[in-house]
């Protein structure tokens, strides 16, 4: 009997109402949405490729850029398709499991992009305050040993939002005001008592979003001070401005990241649920589609590895000249 009161209190699925209060804008708000994820998509794609094909990519830094690339490109893949179809087709039902899969996704890989950027911050420490030992502290075992355990971290933090969100009644209904299926979002739909979701959501985000930003602001202090004690300007100039890239992607991505993070939990009546429903799904899609451009600007092998891929034969006949 408990059984099937329990089963008759879990919804077959969900609906994803897109951005309350602003339906009629829907297909309005799908078009920058659309473009950035095609951005993000073919410029972290992009950039993977040119990782690969480059001799002069094969370095440690550009192993870990490729890693938050396909972080970044699989991140903004999970929800930006669904939340087209709800802009475009008003198709909002998304199965029970399907939306637990999804969060389980968003939240996994969203724990993997700030464990990559602390794993480079961590890199950018080793090539400036230990250059002449840089190569063989960072070797090839070391670097997919930190991306394994970054992703083996992420997911066996993430894997109880599913029981905990599945173990909750669901009497008031299967509407969520949401674009995707985040934790507290579906939590908050429950009837049930979801105080345990929000703990154990506070303890994750300080077991990754706050021991990482600890670990970069760690990282970064190091590096501030071996730049500092450089006699020459220009050795200070170039030291430094190979870290402006990861600091770009770093603001790029906490800054929503906490906005998303702190509305949810202390400042949702005093915003407008509109508001926190487009900085959350920007959270997703800004990095990915920042990232690739950003490096591609500021990084000089990147940028060259461009210029050769597209000019081809055009570049060695210019060279021999």
């Amino acid at each position: 009997m408990p059984r099937a009161n329990s089963s008759s209190l879990t919804p077959g699925f969900f609906i994803l109402n897109g951005v309350p209060g602003l339906e009629a804008a829907h297909i309005w708000i799908s078009l920058p949405f659309c473009f950035m994820y095609i951005i993000a998509v073919a410029g972290n794609c992009g950039l993977i490729y040119l990782i690969g094909h480059e001799e002069a990519l094969h370095r440690p830094m550009y192993y870990f850029l490729a890693l938050l690339s396909f972080t970044d490109a699989t991140l903004c893949t999970t929800t930006v398709p669904n939340m087209l179809c709800i802009f475009w087709f008003n198709l909002k039902e998304i199965d029970f499991s399907g939306c637990l899969a999804q969060m389980f996704f968003v939240h996994m890989l969203t724990g993997m992009e700030s464990g990559v950027l602390m794993l480079m911050a961590l890199d950018r420490y080793v090539a400036i305050c230990y250059p002449l030992r840089y190569a063989t502290i960072l070797t090839g075992p070391v670097i997919a040993k930190a991306g394994l355990a970054t992703f083996l971290r992420a997911v066996m933090l993430i894997v109880p939002f599913t029981f905990l969100t599945k173990r909750l009644p669901y009497c008031r209904g299967n509407s969520i005001p949401h674009t995707y299926c985040d934790h507290m979002s579906v939590a908050k739909v429950s009837c049930g008592n979801f105080k345990v979701n929000a703990i154990y959501g506070l303890m994750v985000a300080l077991l990754i979003g706050v021991f990482d930003m600890c670990c970069i602001s760690v990282s970064y202090t190091m590096i501030l001070r071996a730049v500092v004690s450089l006699s020459s300007a220009d050795a200070r100039h170039k030291a430094f401005s190979t870290c402006t890239s990861h600091i770009c992607a770093i603001v790029i991505t906490y800054v929503p990241a906490l906005f998303t993070f702190f509305t949810h939990r202390f400042g949702e009546h005093n915003i407008p649920h509109h508001i926190h429903i487009i900085v959350a799904n920007l959270y997703l899609l800004l990095p990915p589609t920042m990232n690739p451009i950003v490096y591609g600007v500021k990084t000089k092998q990147i940028r060259e590895g461009v210029i050769k891929f597209l000019l081809g034969d055009k570049v060695a006949f210019i060279q021999e000249k």
